[in-house]
């Protein structure tokens, strides 16, 4: 029986370790194609969705699974396609954790539609000023700007960026977390549901306020940069 109990378990980390080095493998691809300036006033700040497929992982596999696949994604984009070295690799790290863990924590500790919406809300909050601050710290040094332009720019630019950055971010997970959770159950990546079966219907609130955050902010974006 012991024997058997621990080969359960090595199946389970081995099909989880796999899971999450998908995801992310998906987090570098997503950024690679979709990276894009938010604000025509600030081009080298650029939105991709990569932290959307991270916090996924993060709610199926808990905070320190969130952190670790964050690490390893923003670890391979500075190696391979980052403009910024290795101050980009320590930004985008901070705003993907800062995203992410809080979000993944609230979930982890209540699963249900109002602690991922919970989550989701201190995640967009939580990176919004953390990102504030680490703006003000790391952009002089690495821009070579005058720190008081910098702090000039933190609650028109800055701020603004993140907390888009952070809506979109939010939209998206509600409206992909359950199909690509059933995806993954049908791939025997992820286990079952109780009964065996995989979840089929899809909860029309989430559905809808993802759809509303997603509409609103992609206007707000579109706003920023100029189109419309």
């Amino acid at each position: 029986m012991e024997k058997t109990q621990v080969l359960h378990k090595s199946r389970v980390e081995t099909r989880q370790l796999a899971t999450m080095g998908m995801m992310v493998a998906l987090a570098y691809v997503v950024t690679v194609l979709t990276r894009f300036p938010l604000m025509s006033a600030a081009p080298f700040l650029k939105y991709d969705p990569k932290d959307v497929v991270i916090l996924i992982g993060a709610y199926l596999f808990g905070p320190l699974a969130g952190l670790a696949m964050s690490a390893v994604t923003c670890f391979i984009e500075m190696i391979t396609v980052s403009e910024a070295g290795f101050y980009g690799f320590i930004m985008n790290l901070v705003a993907s954790a800062a995203f992410v863990c809080p979000a993944a924590f609230v979930y982890r500790r209540r699963r249900t539609m109002s602690g991922a919406i919970w989550g989701l809300a201190l995640g967009v909050a939580a990176m919004a000023a953390t990102m504030v601050l680490w703006n003000y710290i790391i952009t002089p040094i690495y821009q070579g700007w005058p720190r008081d332009q910098v702090a000039g720019m933190l609650a028109t630019v800055f701020l603004p960026f993140n907390v888009i950055k952070g809506v979109l971010n939010a939209a998206l997970t509600l409206v992909l977390y359950q199909p690509v959770t059933n995806a993954l159950r049908r791939s025997h990546l992820l286990p079952a549901l109780p009964d065996g079966s995989v979840r089929r219907s899809y909860n029309m609130g989430a559905l809808i306020l993802g759809l509303f955050l997603l509409v609103t902010g992609v206007l707000v974006a579109l706003v920023l940069t100029g189109t419309i």
